[in-house]
């Protein structure tokens, strides 16, 4: 399955087990956060200043090595 930037955090996080980290290492520290999982991966990005497309690419890729 692949993610889009329109996403929300509640919903990635349950996609698949490799997602959380990849988000904490990008800087997005509050994904147990009740408000963040309402939030769209594109929002937590422009909230945390990190270039969206490169970490919906790289979530993207990290997915379809494992499939």
């Amino acid at each position: 399955m692949a993610i889009d930037k329109d996403m929300l955090i509640g919903d990635l996080i349950q996609v698949d087990d490799s997602i959380a980290p990849i988000l904490m290492r990008a800087g997005m520290h509050c994904l147990g956060c009740p408000a963040s999982q309402g939030e769209s991966l594109e929002e937590a990005c422009m909230v945390h200043g990190i270039d969206c497309d490169t970490l919906v690419s790289q979530i993207n890729e990290i997915l379809s090595s494992k499939a």
